[in-house]
């Protein structure tokens, strides 16, 4: 297939009609340079202590990137031929999975992979040719070119791309010496914080499940042999977490639940968990349980719980098995939320510490469950689509489906939730644009001034993240 101009048109996924087209405009200029809050992603903290070029063009785009890997999977390409899995491939082989890569582009059509991928090399590397068979190669040495000038190391990248607050996702027991350490750096001058994740040591009937309570007691120094010192560790850790800068924990499980169990039953639960007899309800159980104590610990410590529910994890066990977590054989399952949290809420959701931000993949529950529960509850943000939904539909949906039922005020801020350092631009840039052409809509109707649209699109970017997340 031969190449085609690669050259993204200055009004992209704004409004067609021309005289809303020139308002989403006017709107989406007003934030378009604003700084960028990214409080929720899985970019490693060390890219920044090292510093480091990076290798390769297929380890940074194609690899690492499950959003790219599970689309060419689906054509029947093996993930190991796109070096999934992989940290040491050679020129030969970065350079063979580049080329399929690039023989693939059509299969990125009219998916948001692809415009993030077109902003990416437009704007960041000046590319002016659509991947293809044709110029794999080219586009590769061009790439791999750029990589090696000092203006692409990460750190200048992180100032260069805008990006203000770069939240990190750490487990525990990390004991987040790179943060410390570009904490302690007089030479770095960006924000990179840690995200509490506890996600392993709250399912008791997950593989290394007592290797990772152990990790627990040594990483805080409290002993784990019991129920409580298993809670007074996680507290410790928390603390712990806040004084490197965290403002969030991560929690994404099957389910929403939180409840509340006697703690002579928990501390069963826990012992036969220890014991490795607990039963598989059991372990749910002692989850909802625990994720109840985590609503509880917020609002002491004023953490904020960003709630990422409703993912059947590893779907695939030979991928898994293959390639481990996290390479795109995650699928989307059903989520409710008001019976799920009614308990927590019942007993938090006025607290003036506690902050919950729902996420879902559920698009049924935007309007009936999140945006009603944010439109009572002080305690509850509404979180943006995120990975299938970050798409341009689902995303003007959402905003339709809950911006009259609980306002401008309960929303966020978008997050990218992406370990693929490049596309953080884009992402933010889509989100802006869509945003503005949802508010232009608006003043087309005379349903809000310009001036209310503009004042809103900043609450949107940047100050009601910052309040939000107590930046």
């Amino acid at each position: 297939m031969s190449s085609q101009p690669l050259s993204p048109h200055a009004d992209r996924l704004l409004p067609t009609d021309p005289a809303v087209r020139a308002v989403a405009r006017r709107i989406y200029e007003s934030i378009a340079d604003l700084p960028i809050i990214s409080p929720h992603g899985h970019v490693d903290a060390a890219l920044f202590v090292d510093d480091a070029a990076f290798p390769n063009p297929t380890t940074l785009f194609v690899a690492p990137d499950h959003y790219t890997t599970r689309l060419l999977h689906a054509q029947g390409i093996d993930l190991a031929t796109l070096g999934v899995g992989r940290r040491d491939l050679s020129d030969v082989e970065a350079r063979a999975a580049w080329r399929v890569f690039c023989a693939n582009w059509p299969v990125f059509a009219g998916t948001p992979v692809q415009f993030w991928f077109e902003h990416e090399f437009a704007t960041i590397f000046g590319i002016t040719e659509a991947p293809s068979a044709d110029n794999a190669d080219a586009l590769y040495d061009i790439i791999a070119a750029r990589l090696t000038e000092p203006g692409f190391r990460p750190r200048a990248l992180l100032a260069r791309f805008g990006i203000e607050l770069l939240a990190t996702t750490d487990d525990p027991v990390d004991d987040l010496r790179a943060h410390r350490t570009l904490r302690d750096d007089p030479t770095f001058t960006g924000n990179v914080i840690p995200t509490f994740r506890p996600d392993r040591h709250l399912e008791a009937s997950r593989p290394g499940w007592a290797d990772g309570v152990d990790a627990l007691a040594q990483a805080s120094g409290i002993a784990t042999d019991t129920y409580d010192g298993f809670v007074a560790a996680l507290e410790d850790r928390r603390a712990f977490f806040r004084t490197h800068g965290a403002v969030t924990t991560d929690h994404s499980h099957l389910d929403a639940v939180m409840h509340r169990l006697p703690d002579a039953e928990a501390a069963a639960l826990y012992d036969e968990a220890r014991r490795g007899s607990i039963s598989a309800a059991g372990a749910v159980a002692f989850r909802r349980h625990m994720l109840w104590q985590m609503a509880r610990m917020a609002t002491e410590d004023g953490l904020v719980m960003t709630l990422h529910h409703g993912v059947h994890r590893n779907h695939h066990a030979p991928t898994l098995e293959r390639f481990g977590p996290d390479t795109g054989h995650d699928i989307p399952a059903t989520v409710e939320w008001p019976d799920a949290l009614r308990e927590v809420l019942h007993d938090f959701g006025t607290h003036p510490r506690l902050t919950m931000v729902l996420f879902a993949l559920d698009e049924d529950t935007w309007g009936r469950e999140m945006a009603t529960l944010a439109g009572f509850y002080p305690t509850i943000r509404i979180g943006s689509p995120w990975w299938f939904l970050d798409n341009p539909e689902a995303i003007r949906r959402w905003r339709a489906s809950t911006s009259e039922i609980a306002g401008f005020t309960r929303y966020a801020g978008f997050i990218d939730d992406t370990r693929a350092f490049f596309s953080i631009p884009a992402r933010h840039d889509m989100s802006r644009r869509l945003d503005a052409g949802f508010l232009a809509g608006l003043v087309a109707e005379h349903r809000i001034s310009e001036s209310v649209a503009m004042d809103t699109a900043l609450l949107w970017t940047s100050t009601g993240p910052r309040k939000v997340f107590s930046l």
